[in-house]
């Protein structure tokens, strides 16, 4: 009988479940990322893991150092306050651009989006709550159609959950509950000026809610659980 081949992995998918991990907080700030553990884990190859955090750290979410090897990165508090001037910067013209082509189907998947977020708090998951906070931002970065928008929102999202996972104040929630409502609901109106004015606010509601006192973590990935 044939032996059934499994499809190989991409360097590109691995880098993705690593985002994801960051993303989630499976994976720490600072935590060395041990190319030889990871490829037994993935069954894959160094090469293929070592694409694979090339990739990541061109994006700036992953660290390469100097006879050191390959380490998540620890934004620092003037990093971290960079990405939030950026992100001010970039999310209000991402709406416009949003509304100026908005379909039905598009308000469909925003709202298929706020049920996983709601489905999340329920079950009081606190890492996929972060992990869909920062990607609500991301599909709106998809939906307006300017691919180099989407690339720029795509990095900064998951360096951001890096900073909430570096300075966060324990108990106290990554997107407060409502606000990605209210800027759906903005947008469903085609309200430009209110939407945009919600965005600024709920970024540094997020922000503000940061202990810029905090210290990073280094700790070692099991990559058995990351995987599974």
């Amino acid at each position: 009988m044939e032996s059934v081949k499994l499809p190989k992995i991409q360097a590109e998918k691995i880098a993705e479940s690593i985002t994801n991990a960051i993303m989630e907080h499976r994976i720490a700030p600072g935590s060395k990322l041990s190319e030889s553990r990871m490829a037994t884990a993935f069954e894959v190859s160094r090469t293929k893991i070592n694409q694979s955090l090339l990739m990541l750290s061109e994006s700036g979410l992953v660290q390469q150092l100097p006879n050191r090897g390959f380490f998540v990165s620890s934004p620092s508090i003037d990093e971290a306050k960079q990405v939030f001037f950026l992100r001010q910067l970039l999310e209000p013209e991402i709406i416009k651009e949003l509304l100026k082509n908005i379909k039905l189907k598009d308000i469909k998947r925003l709202h298929r989006h706020l049920n996983a977020e709601k489905e999340a708090r329920a079950s009081s998951n606190r890492r996929l709550i972060i992990r869909l906070s920062g990607e609500f931002h991301m599909l709106l970065a998809e939906m307006c159609g300017n691919r180099y928008i989407n690339k720029m929102m795509a990095e900064l999202c998951p360096l951001t959950c890096l900073i909430i996972a570096l300075y966060d104040v324990p108990n106290t929630p990554a997107c407060p509950e409502d606000e990605h409502t209210t800027i759906v609901a903005a947008i469903e109106s085609g309200d430009e000026e209110q939407a945009i004015s919600l965005m600024k606010h709920h970024l540094t509601h997020i922000e503000m809610a940061l202990n810029l006192d905090g210290s990073n973590n280094n700790n070692e990935v099991d990559w058995d659980k990351i995987i599974g």
